[in-house]
């Protein structure tokens, strides 16, 4: 949690703050960013933004993204899809574009679980 972002004072009651050593070290533990460990094999990541996201300012899962990509070792996709539309999960778009949103998830896990029909095809040779 960031207590400088638009939404980090907000959070503070519920999950403490970077300021009391205990509260601390309990951020500590839950972030993700800092328990990316370098030369770890980590599996097939799709990371999302929404650059008019109030919630997580989109350079936050950017900069987690990066992370990963610098200390990954194996040869899974690691992808990162900014929504230059949207912003917190479907909020501020119409109900097709979050759909949309949804699909690509749902597609990225479908091609990472080898689902015949979300395999990339193969160019044809003439």
């Amino acid at each position: 949690m960031d207590e400088i972002t638009p939404n980090g004072p907000g959070n503070v009651p519920e999950f403490g703050t970077v300021t009391k050593l205990n509260e601390f070290k309990a951020l500590l533990e839950m972030d993700a960013f800092h328990h990316i460990k370098k030369g770890e094999k980590y599996p097939a990541i799709l990371i999302t933004a929404g650059i008019n996201d109030s919630r997580v300012v989109s350079w936050m899962p950017a900069k987690f993204a990066a992370k990963i990509i610098a200390n990954d070792t194996s040869n899974n996709p690691i992808l990162f899809k900014v929504d230059y539309e949207g912003g917190h999960g479907s909020s501020g778009v119409d109900l097709a574009h979050a759909y949309a949103r949804i699909g690509e998830i749902f597609a990225f896990a479908a091609w990472q679980l080898g689902l015949p029909d979300f395999q990339p095809k193969e160019s044809i040779k003439k």
